[in-house]
């Protein structure tokens, strides 16, 4: 009998999770999944009906070419799926030209040869008349390969995707302890053990628990949705596309029209009084507040006019964030053993499919074909290593 029970194991089957089981999994590695809950779960940084993806990644250079694999990989993953999981109806990124979003926008857009196209806000107002109260300075960008992303249903499809093709997926499960052992990995789980020679990490609010000295902050971030006042399709997605759009003000207003029986989705960067850290274990941060939307929601009438005063749907969702925005992605100390991602920063569903294949390479012993060292976890310095609190050693 051999002494391992799979050649990998991935812990959390979220967005970064799937994608990598799925990955793993087509290329006929003995793998297997955990998750301590249901794949889609309401608690994930994957949790909220839809996402943006866009090419023009503001936040990293590095970060396109990871999208534009991506998005090839979001269309095998919905051609093998059988189900239409990316909507690619364009995006609207809005603000000062030397502002976060437009300027970082147009900077990647320059520097990657991305088809965008700038518009002032007399077009902006004739082609898009729901957005209002643009100051006459700003600039829109618009970019045709921008879309949104079906997120729950993305992480059910690869994570089925995976099983069809030979995962073994153990839900409602939670790994309590990683130790690194002589050729491997043991896992604890209030079941038992499980040994493999590798294991990824993409455990999402959770990672810390599993793994010291990432310098992690989970945050609640609330998400709501609003109905029209009208119903006369003004608000639909293919003709009030997914934004981004800066204020005078400072915050960045983003969202999309409805779609899939969703209504109008919008929420606010940096995620309002309503964000803060916390403990994801404690279940009381997640109730709903009133402050998780009255910012919100007071900024509307001036700016996106026609939607009722109230959200209709209000949620609570986690994500974790690094110091410098960027995820953390790689083997932990050099050692191919353990390999973890996480550090969303509320930005990095758009890349899922594109992570997911870097971490199958990563645990398999291939160099990722998009370059990502810039998203090791070695770059905040010290040694970082699985947690075995409760164990006898640790890497």
């Amino acid at each position: 009998m051999s002494r391992w029970d799979a050649d990998v194991a991935v812990i959390g089957l979220g967005a970064w999770g799937a994608a990598a089981l799925w990955q793993l999994a087509s290329r006929g590695v003995d793998v297997i999944g955990f998750e301590s809950r249901k794949p889609g779960h309401a608690l994930s940084s994957s949790y909220g009906g839809s996402r943006m993806f866009r090419t023009t990644c503001l936040e990293h250079p590095g970060l396109v070419p990871l999208a534009r694999r991506s998005l090839e990989l979001w269309q095998r993953l919905q051609d093998e799926a059988g189900q239409r999981l990316f909507f690619p109806g364009g995006g609207l990124l809005i603000g000062p030209e030397a502002g976060v979003i437009v300027g970082g926008t147009l900077r990647a857009a320059r520097t990657h040869g991305i088809e965008v196209r700038s518009m002032g806000v007399a077009e902006l107002r004739e082609r898009f008349p729901q957005h209002t109260g643009v100051p006459g300075h700003h600039l829109a960008v618009w970019e045709p390969s921008a879309g949104i992303l079906r997120a729950e249903d993305s992480v059910r499809a690869a994570t089925g995707l995976a099983g069809i093709v030979g995962a073994r997926v153990y839900t409602d499960t939670r790994v309590r302890a990683v130790k690194a052992v002589d050729g491997g990995v043991v896992l604890r789980t209030a079941e038992g053990e499980s040994r493999v020679r590798r294991v990824v990490i993409t455990a999402g609010s959770w990672l810390s628990a599993l793994v010291g000295a990432l310098p992690l902050e989970t945050l609640r971030m609330p998400l709501t949705w609003f109905r029209p006042v009208v119903t006369d399709g003004s608000f639909e997605l293919d003709r009030f596309p997914v934004f981004m759009r800066e204020t005078e003000e400072g915050p960045v207003l983003w969202g999309n029209g409805t779609e899939g029986g969703h209504e109008v989705k919008l929420g606010l960067e940096g995620y309002g009084p309503g964000a803060r850290a916390l403990d994801p274990e404690d279940d009381g941060e997640r109730a709903l507040r009133p402050e998780d939307w009255t910012d919100l929601a007071r900024m509307l009438p001036g700016r996106l006019p026609g939607l009722e005063e109230l959200p209709a749907k209000a949620a609570v969702s986690l994500f974790t964030r690094t110091p410098d925005g960027q995820f953390v992605l790689g083997a932990l100390d050099g050692d191919p053993r353990v390999v973890v991602a996480g550090g969303c920063n509320a930005h990095g569903f758009k890349h899922a499919t594109g992570i997911g294949e870097a971490l199958a390479d990563l645990a398999t012993g291939r160099i990722p074909e998009v370059p990502l060292d810039f998203l090791s976890p070695g770059r905040f310095g010290g040694r970082v290593a699985a947690n075995a609190s409760s164990m006898e050693s640790a890497l």
